[in-house]
């Protein structure tokens, strides 16, 4: 190759890398929002509309992301709570690559890394599901944090508990909008899994909160983290009994008399069950 060739090619190698170093084209940031051009919209729409009923936090290690929040508990590798708004609009199927699992870089005590999982008998299990995420490519990606994970057998992950998922997009569907919090029962003396000691929670909740009718309305589930073929509504109990078993309080910025009354309900009458 002649010298004036060779030269040409390192200069306009060299132009190449300190444009994308200019243009931010290695930023991982970027790239998502190449991917998914649509997800500024959707994340300025969801910081007007926040969830606005965040529970408390044991911890203190509450991390934002732009579609959920959680609360982290480094003790037992996973969040004790997930909490996101979850609206009709948002229920698509895209269809998206799923990437992989990656550690959470927003929790301060690092989350745990996915290798806790492999060969364990256990799924990363998803607390704020990914189909839940699929308006946007950004959106969905979030969900694969191990911050979002916890260890369940392949049965409960794709049984039961994935029943109970479909039928919290049912009720996004039909009432337009509802409040999602969920989390495993984290207690003293679990099964751990991995070098990092992840808990294994005996027991799964999800929480509802529902004020599309002008008022509001609540439902909690506690499941057992078990195979069954049972109907939803015999897991439905009252969130007081979820908070007694959490040390979480739920909903703190509700009035105190209306928290009261819905925390302490365990009727399940007034939301559809003719599906799942």
């Amino acid at each position: 190759m002649k010298k004036s060739s060779l030269f040409y090619c390192i200069g306009l190698l060299i132009s190449i890398v300190l444009l994308c170093s200019y243009t931010n084209c290695f930023d991982k940031e970027s790239i998502l929002a190449n991917n998914a051009p649509e997800s500024k919209s959707y994340v300025d729409s969801f910081q007007k509309n926040s969830f606005n009923f965040l529970p408390s936090s044991t911890t203190n290690q509450i991390v934002k992301h732009d579609y959920y929040t959680l609360s982290y508990n480094e003790k037992y590798e996973q969040a004790e709570w997930v909490a996101y708004e979850l609206k009709e609009e948002y229920l698509t199927n895209s269809n998206f690559k799923r990437p992989f699992f990656i550690q959470d870089p927003y929790v301060q005590t690092q989350s745990a890394d996915w290798r806790n999982y492999k060969k364990s008998g256990y799924d990363k299990g998803h607390l704020c599901p990914a189909a839940d995420m699929e308006f946007s490519l950004a959106a969905y990606n979030d969900t694969f944090f191990t911050s979002n994970i916890s260890p369940q057998k392949h049965y409960f992950n794709g049984g039961i508990w994935s029943r109970l998922e479909n039928k919290t997009r049912y009720w996004a569907s039909k009432y337009k909008r509802i409040y999602v919090i969920t989390g495993g029962v984290l207690e003293s003396g679990l099964k751990t899994i991995g070098k990092e000691k992840v808990s294994v929670p005996n027991y799964f909740y999800k929480i509802l909160l529902d004020d599309s009718r002008g008022e509001y309305k609540m439902i909690g589930f506690l499941v057992p983290a078990v195979s069954s073929k049972k109907p939803l509504y015999d897991f439905v109990v009252s969130v007081d009994k979820i908070e007694q078993m959490t040390g979480i309080d739920f909903f703190p910025k509700l009035n105190d008399k209306i928290e009261n009354q819905l925390e302490k309900n365990s009727d399940y009458k007034s939301w559809s069950f003719d599906k799942f």
